[in-house]
């Protein structure tokens, strides 16, 4: 891999993509607590510790069908030499007995019953004679075999085995799955606080656009690009609104970015951020909000503007506007929009992982920018090696090269091509992938 300096074909003040990123995400910040019922929940951020009010379980119980006794009474059975013990109950789930386990005696009990007073084990069915006996509704008896010895403590859950009260259960930051809903529910919450999705605007401008479902006409094209960035703010955890085109004039953009602004915390647009004659939207943006217009030094996605529109009832609703390519449109938004989401949604793991391959074929990179290519990663397990193939043409009107590919290979700045066999990074979005990254992949840089 032949390294050499940036190729002055590049415009002045561009700048990294580190740069731009830390420019925007100084302007984020976690959303607002909201407190929603526990499965509205699911995917989002806890706003702030949750702490038990009681032991989980808040009494021992058992964990088997079977007789609750005194180990003491059970010591040296078998079933050569079994244990003879007076039933004095029955109890299920959900109930509680009232008297107690006393020396010689055992309660038929099940699963997740509270324990008895002085029983201390519980021996299960399997290990008595409940079989022989036949069904207990049908022929209750007054005493059980016992065929195993049972120690102190076998299959009781002790209260406070899972949670002990006033224990911190889950910290602030914790990003709810399926399990973390449990446990909230087992401490007796139906709401919890978290961060609530940010509600985000996305417009398309263009005179060419039609939108899904139109006839298409001479010289258009469908919008795919407000539909993809929705997409992915809606797999950001977000709550997308796409607005209808905006026109190629003044007017049409000037209208548009007010409707989006009344009920949006951040605003996405796409194209209109170029030097071309109709790239009307920096100039709307500029005249109707604090907007910065940057070059980034980055292929596919150059063009980015990026700043901040105060509402009429006093919100700062920030703005991304993204380049029209769709290729481009979506790496920026991976770049940029998704850090800045999942900062609202309070997380910050927002990095993909990050592995090294072999590159399969010559990946070039014609004018210094770092080179973001779709590439389609697979792992060598006789090699024990990752493989990156390009998903075919790399051009930023190709949008079907996303849908190919599993993962980005990245070519740096300053190297002008990665030879094949030759090693480079690549960021993983396929979950297999990721599984196996974590258990083979060497170190590798961690940023882009």
């Amino acid at each position: 891999m032949t390294t050499t300096q940036p190729r002055s074909i590049l415009p002045a003040g561009m700048i990294s993509v580190e740069k731009a990123r830390a420019r925007i995400l100084a302007h984020f910040a976690p959303l607002p607590a909201v407190e929603l019922p526990l499965v509205d929940a699911l995917g989002l951020v806890l706003a702030e510790d949750v702490r038990a009010g009681f032991d989980v379980p808040p009494a021992a119980n058992t964990s088997m069908d079977g007789y609750a006794v005194r180990a003491a009474d059970t010591a040296g059975a078998t079933p050569a030499d079994p244990r003879t013990l007076h039933v004095v109950g029955y109890l299920a789930a959900g109930s509680a007995f009232a008297g107690e386990v006393a020396a010689g005696e055992a309660l038929r009990i099940m699963t997740g019953a509270p324990m008895p007073h002085s029983a201390d084990a519980v021996v299960p069915f399997e290990e008595t004679d409940e079989q022989e006996r036949g069904r207990w509704t049908d022929a209750p008896h007054p005493t059980v075999r016992i065929d195993v010895a049972a120690r102190p403590g076998a299959n009781v859950r002790n209260a406070g085995e899972d949670v002990r009260a006033g224990e911190r259960v889950l910290p602030a930051g914790t990003l709810l799955r399926a399990a973390h809903v449990g446990v909230l529910a087992s401490l007796g919450l139906d709401r919890v606080g978290v961060h609530r999705r940010p509600r985000v605007a996305v417009i398309s401008t263009g005179d060419e656009l039609l939108r899904p479902g139109e006839p298409l006409a001479p010289g258009k094209i469908y919008d795919a690009n407000a539909f993809s960035l929705a997409a992915a703010v809606r797999e950001c955890g977000g709550e997308p609104r796409v607005l209808d085109v905006a026109r190629d004039t003044v007017e049409a953009v000037t209208a548009r970015i007010h409707d989006a602004l009344r009920e949006a915390d951040v605003l996405i647009t796409s194209a209109g951020v170029s030097r071309g004659d109709f790239d009307v939207v920096k100039d709307v943006l500029a005249r109707e909000g604090e907007v910065g217009f940057w070059t980034v030094r980055m292929r596919p996605g150059k063009p980015l503007a990026f700043g901040r529109f105060r509402t009429a009832d006093g919100r700062t609703v920030p703005h991304l506007g993204l380049p029209g390519n769709p290729v481009s449109a979506l790496m920026t938004f991976e770049l940029f929009a998704r850090p800045a989401l999942f900062t609202m949604l309070g997380r910050s793991d927002w990095q993909r992982p990050v592995a090294r391959a072999v590159a399969a074929e010559r990946i070039v990179n014609p004018d210094g920018r770092r080179f973001f290519a779709r590439a389609f990663v697979s792992f060598d397990s006789a090699a024990q090696r990752y493989i990156a193939r390009l998903t075919g043409p790399q051009g930023s009107g190709v949008l079907t090269s996303m849908t190919l590919a599993n993962a980005y290979a990245i070519c740096p700045e300053d190297v002008p091509a990665i030879e094949p066999g030759e090693q480079c990074d690549v960021w993983l979005f396929d979950e297999a992938l990721v599984a196996a990254a974590a258990a083979h992949a060497a170190p590798a840089a961690a940023d882009d």
